[in-house]
């Protein structure tokens, strides 16, 4: 019979041996990946992705390039999950068919995949909730699978957002409320909640969330005042432009300000 020191050493062992093991094959839930599908939309230049549910307009000018994704509904978030970044790469083992070894894709996401209720959800339904999905700019796909595959099983992650430049505010509307895009975002990438600051007042306004990433205010005369944006993504930062808009500023303009 071992003596009672005998048994910790053959213990201490084990411990060592199954801490070494990997972890189960495709448990990569626990290592910060989760899996969904991808297809792709557009044609080969990306023009087919331009505009979109997010309203960013033209992807190329507001420099999100060609890496970029429609949100199935189960992870658009009704629009907040615009201007996220997600890091997507083809399930090499479920479809080595279709899938491109050892790549992967970061992408910004800028629209929407509606849901097809016409069509099952494995057969043509590929958006329908609860789908976990991606439909990418063909030049993203193509990146991590071949296009003939037409759609392939993919895990991904949450990263974050590396933009050139500060946080760009676009300003529409009229003289009475102003409506803002808000693009170039980096690091988490979503914003959740943006306020303004007229140069006539201490108080900032919290703007409400129009669609996509357009934020608007109420009844306020902001015209011929210069401007101070806040603007707080889902990781809870806040990056603060201070008068990023001078008092001569006009509809249709965008300024850079901080980024984070």
């Amino acid at each position: 019979m071992k003596t009672f020191a005998e048994l910790l050493v053959a213990l201490g062992v084990a411990f060592f041996i199954v801490s070494l093991l990997p972890p189960a094959c495709g448990d990569v839930e626990t290592l910060g990946w989760k899996h969904a599908h991808a297809t792709f939309y557009g044609g080969s230049d990306a023009s087919g992705t331009l505009g979109g549910a997010c309203g960013y307009g033209d992807l190329y000018s507001q420099g999100y390039g060609t890496n970029t994704v429609a949100l199935s509904t189960a992870l658009f978030n009704d629009g907040l999950s615009c201007g996220g970044c997600y890091e997507i790469r083809c399930r090499m083992k479920a479809d080595p068919q279709w899938c491109l070894p050892g790549t992967s894709v970061i992408v910004t996401a800028t629209n929407f995949c509606p849901p097809n209720y016409a069509e099952a959800n494995d057969n043509g339904g590929w958006c329908n909730p609860p789908l976990r999905h991606f439909d990418m700019a063909m030049p993203a796909f193509e990146q991590i699978a071949k296009v003939k595959g037409g759609i392939v099983p993919v895990r991904y992650r949450r990263v974050y957002c590396a933009k050139n430049g500060g946080i760009r505010f676009t300003i529409n509307g009229q003289r009475y409320f102003i409506m803002v895009m808000v693009t170039n975002v980096g690091r988490a990438g979503d914003v959740i909640s943006v306020s303004v600051k007229a140069s006539n007042s201490d108080q900032w306004e919290t703007m409400v969330r129009n669609w996509g990433q357009n934020w608007q205010t109420g009844n306020s005369q902001l015209v011929g005042q210069s401007l101070s944006f806040s603007v707080t993504t889902s990781d809870g930062n806040t990056a603060i432009s201070p008068e990023v808009a001078p008092p001569n500023w006009q509809f249709g303009q965008t300024f850079e300000g901080n980024q984070f």
